[in-house]
């Protein structure tokens, strides 16, 4: 049980994680030297610790003690209780959600590790204890089949809302490239709504060699374009392809030439109304419910 620990100094080196949230490229380099993540808000810290992420600290404004106070009980870690104002000095912006907590990274898996392991296990489809559905009915267990690759996505809104749409449709696994935005910055959290904790996922070492590792892996390759060799969306999905990789390009420029040519298929999305493109989130989210495994 941790002890409630009021704080009335912005300079405390206690709240040392909790400095400077708004300084994006400070956090980025920070927060992984660190080994640490800032969860936000009551849901999403319930989240981290279902996940199994370890609490290093929280802080909260005194009207989220009450509403936290099960997970104040059963934290190991300091709670620290500031006021408002000082929440805002220490942070750079207002905490409207009056809770944080500095949570411990766990490592990560390689990607071979990452494809071989079980895939992530049923949850109950209480939105306001887990944020995710349970499993597919008819999937297979312990078998990962469905995969997304996100190709150098550097904004931590579209990252995050790129793992809420995986963790909700059926993707097993994530695989970020090199340059790909933090899963676990504190925007990326956010937006996702914890969906970040339900997906395992890893970083790629080598981009685009490691298709190799996918296909080596048994996973037909997908990437999302506009080419003259695409296939449509609706034929990749009536294939029923037991293991399917799908991958997704940065905003604007998209998949890079050499990731084109390593890639199994080209699929687009048809549209209507002269359009060609959708943001990668919302193209994700298409992808991933027209190809997720049916009941069989």
């Amino acid at each position: 049980m941790a002890d409630l620990i009021t704080v009335d100094d912005p300079d405390d080196p206690r709240l040392n994680d909790y400095t400077d949230l708004t300084d994006v490229e400070l956090r980025r380099r920070r927060e992984p030297a660190e080994g640490l993540f800032i969860a936000e808000g009551e849901k999403v810290i319930r989240r981290a610790l279902q996940a199994g992420y370890e609490m290093r600290s929280m802080l909260l404004s005194a009207k989220w003690v009450d509403v936290m106070r099960d997970v104040i009980d059963e934290a190991p870690a300091p709670v620290y209780a500031v006021t408002p104002e000082l929440a805002e000095r220490v942070t750079g912006y207002h905490v409207h959600r009056g809770a944080l907590a500095s949570m411990q990274r766990k490592p990560l898996p390689t990607p071979a590790e990452l494809l071989a392991a079980n895939r992530r296990p049923a949850v109950e489809p209480d939105g306001d204890r887990t944020g995710g559905a349970a499993l597919s009915p008819g999937r297979p267990e312990g078998a990962v089949r469905r995969v997304a690759v996100f190709e150098d996505i550097v904004d931590h809104a579209n990252v995050g809302a790129a793992f809420r749409n995986a963790a909700a449709l059926g993707v097993d696994a994530v695989l970020l490239t090199p340059r790909c935005a933090d899963p676990l910055y504190r925007r990326s959290v956010k937006v996702s709504m914890g969906g970040v904790f339900q997906v395992p996922w890893t970083r790629l070492e080598s981009w685009p060699k490691d298709v190799e590792v996918l296909r080596s892996a048994g996973f037909t390759v997908a990437a999302f374009c506009l080419s003259d060799r695409a296939i449509t969306l609706d034929e990749l999905a009536a294939r029923k392809d037991e293991k399917l990789a799908l991958v997704f390009g940065t905003e604007g420029a998209g998949l890079t030439p050499g990731t084109l040519a390593a890639v199994d298929e080209h699929v687009r999305i048809p549209m209507d109304a002269g359009v060609d493109s959708l943001n990668v989130a919302a193209a994700s989210a298409v992808a991933f419910y027209a190809t997720r495994p049916r009941a069989v």
